[in-house]
């Protein structure tokens, strides 16, 4: 048997062979898909669009052009990967409420911020916008690299000479093997400002950076809380910043209700699933107050109405909306892109800096480029202006030489003409004779050593490069510059539900059928002899008010019930109304059974004292439990008293050990006896 090796195959360990292939895929989704370049701040596939349209003439002046045929460019052209991952990057680039600046002009149904998808991209149309037009400006003067695409066929630019801080402008965010970024979008105008506080200051602080860049800018608004999460994250990299909807009240006259208008949403979140989930926390009773929601979005704006009962707390509310919806989330900011062919984790004045010194890099190769054109061109008129000069002696040699060649030579030879200059000469038409055209070619030369002058300047001096940046940036903020729409307000604190309900004295009324409601004690006042007294409540037929308790709203209130349970609640949580009204059934919220009714309501101040509870039942068990035993529950029933089968809760008060009791029985017997009489025992 023949164990020689085969040529051209090395023995390696698999798991060795398993890490190097890993590693080579993870960098080539890491550079190749998922992270921006820190240049440009664009991925490939976004890149490689710009380019394509910019090659195909989808340009910001010309006509729209079916997205299906820009998939179709960029697929063919540079990017082998599927269609839906173009497309969906263009529709993205289109959403004004995905990116904060447009990089694509779209036309037709690009989706909605209720989730709503894009039209097929036979539908819609898009070219480029004018600001991406900065980013694709000067790449045919060779200021930047290009590399071959997948088959070798084409070239396409490595990185885009933008004149626009791409990486924080619109932000991004992505998912490689093992890392991620989420950048948010900036103010375009405090960037270009931040810009040049770095130039003007290289050795400058992040602190100073951030008079100039305040924070980031998102395209759909909303409040900023604090600016902890910008700090650390322009310090560091990383941080999480809170961001709140924009929101205020409104009062309707006629239903005399408090609404909350929805202006604002923070940013990527859903607007219908919002509204899903409001919907769901109400039906659910986790947020009781809101007696209607419907969505007044239209084209001048967004609206999300929603109105409040008569009796609720609108901060109350507002912040039970905080907690348990998308109108206050997070932003995650993970700074990483690619410096160098590497991923990095990149502060504020990282980012800045690597941009400021792509555009110095931008600026001298075009400098160069220029120069270099040119000096070509100095070289060319010089020849012209010899040529003039001597016009019939080099009209005269033209006439005697028999070919084009020896017509050159001659030229050559002559005059001491390059070969370039020669072949000008010999191109020139007859009307660059006339006195008229000889003028226009000595203005073009002198104006060409101003030129050349001023490039090599350019090429000399550092300084004139960071001055050519910082006019091309006032250039933009002249063109793009706009209103910050996102506010930065102040940091959010733990805010506890109470500090939000004012203390006052009410009063609670609890009909024998199970009604109560709550009123200001103020609406009551004192009657005079032969006073007719005003209505408390409008109970229903053959009911009747049983409990009446004057409280503050902060106190809280023991609901017995007749199968001797307990629930407590403080006096805000019951539902407040007119005189007039009837109140809201305890059932409403309250847990109660089938069956189940309220026997006794007492007001508890302060749990931290000696006084008793003496519950009796039906079947006259009496016993006596301390009010501490009450003070580690809330918001759910426990079992007050244990009852044996058939035998309700019936009478239940408050007493500080020593008072006297009266009973009085359905037989019609009273039976007096001493509160410490009564065994206390636990609940």
């Amino acid at each position: 048997m023949d164990n020689t090796q085969p040529t051209g195959i090395e023995l390696m360990p698999i798991d060795q062979e398993m890490k190097s292939s890993y590693l080579a895929y993870a960098m080539s989704v890491i550079v190749g898909r998922a992270l921006p370049d820190v240049r440009d701040g664009l991925k490939p596939v976004h890149r490689r669009i710009l380019y394509a349209m910019h090659e195909a003439g989808y340009t910001s002046d010309k006509a729209y052009k079916k997205c299906a045929r820009i998939v179709g460019d960029v697929l063919g052209r540079y990017h082998p990967h599927g269609d839906s991952a173009v497309y969906d990057s263009i529709v993205r680039m289109a959403q004004d409420f995905s990116m904060r600046y447009l990089l694509i002009d779209g036309q037709g149904n690009y989706g909605s911020i209720d989730g709503d998808n894009a039209a097929a991209m036979r539908y819609t149309e898009a070219r480029m916008s004018k600001i991406s037009m900065e980013m694709i400006k000067d790449i045919e003067k060779e200021t930047v690299d290009f590399a071959p695409n997948f088959d070798e066929s084409l070239e396409e630019p490595t990185v885009l000479p933008t004149r626009l801080p791409g990486l924080l402008l619109n932000g991004t965010s992505g998912i490689a093997v093992g890392m991620a970024t989420n950048i948010p979008p900036h103010q375009l105008g405090e960037l270009l400002n931040g810009v040049d506080h770095i130039i003007n200051n290289p050795e400058c602080s992040i602190d100073s950076i951030m008079t100039h860049i305040t924070g980031p800018d998102f395209p759909t608004g909303g409040i900023i809380c604090g600016n902890d999460g910008i700090i650390s994250a322009y310090q560091t990299g990383r941080g999480s910043v809170k961001i709140r909807a924009k929101v205020h009240f409104e009062e309707s006259k006629k239903k005399n209700k408090t609404a909350i208008i929805v202006t604002e949403l923070p940013y990527m979140v859903n607007k219908a699933n919002l509204i899903i989930k409001i919907a769901e926390l109400v039906n659910d009773k986790k947020i009781p107050d809101i007696s209607d929601l419907r969505d007044e979005s239209d084209r001048n704006g967004m609206r999300i109405y929603i109105e409040l009962k008569r009796d609720a707390q609108p901060e109350v509310v507002l912040n039970q909306l905080y907690k348990h919806t998308a109108l206050q989330n997070s932003f995650g900011v993970n700074m990483v892109a690619i410096v160098n062919g590497t991923p990095q984790t990149l502060n504020l004045k990282s980012v800045l800096s690597h941009y400021i010194d792509h555009r110095k890099e931008i600026i001298v190769r075009r400098a160069e480029f220029d120069l270099k054109k040119a000096t070509a061109r100095m070289h060319i008129l010089e020849g012209l202006r010899i040529a003039l000069d001597s016009i019939d002696a080099i009209i005269a040699l033209i006439k005697q030489s028999d070919t084009t060649q020896a017509a050159r030579s001659g030229l050559i030879e002559s005059f001491g003409l390059s070969e370039i200059q020669a072949q000008a000469i010999l191109d020139m038409r007859l009307q660059k004779l006339t006195g008229l055209e000889r003028s226009k070619l000595e203005d073009e030369y002198q104006a060409l050593i101003l030129t050349i002058t001023d490039l090599e300047d350019i090429l000399a001096n550092e300084s004139r490069v960071c001055s050519i940046i910082k006019d091309e940036n006032q250039d933009l903020r002249v063109k793009y510059n706009d209103v910050r729409r996102t506010v930065i307000g102040d940091a959010i604190q733990d805010v506890n539900i109470e500090d939000l309900i004012p203390q006052e004295d009410v009063v609670v009324l609890v009909t024998k059928k199970g009604f109560l409601k709550r009123m200001p004690l103020d609406l009551f006042r004192t009657q005079l002899r032969g006073g007719r007294g005003v209505g408390g409540i409008k109970v229903r037929d053959e009911d009747m008010i049983e409990h009446i308790l004057v409280v503050n709203t902060h106190d809280f209130v023991l609901c017995f019930s007749s199968e001797g349970r307990v629930f407590k609640i403080k006096a805000y949580e019951i539902p407040e109304a007119s005189r007039q009204a009837k109140g809201v059934s305890a059932a409403h919220f309250l847990a109660l059974n089938t069956g189940e009714v309220l026997t006794a309501i007492i007001h508890v101040a302060d749990f931290n004292t000696a006084d008793s509870l003496v519950m009796v039942t039906q079947k006259g068990i009496v016993k006596k439990t301390a009010i501490k035993a009450f003070i580690h529950f809330k918001n759910r029933a426990i079992a007050a008293i244990r009852l044996d089968d058939g035998d309700t809760l019936k009478w239940v008060r408050r007493t500080d050990g020593q008072q006297d009791i009266l009973l009085i029985t359905v037989m019609g017997m009273s039976i007096r006896f001493n509160e410490s009489q009564v065994r206390e025992t636990g609940r």
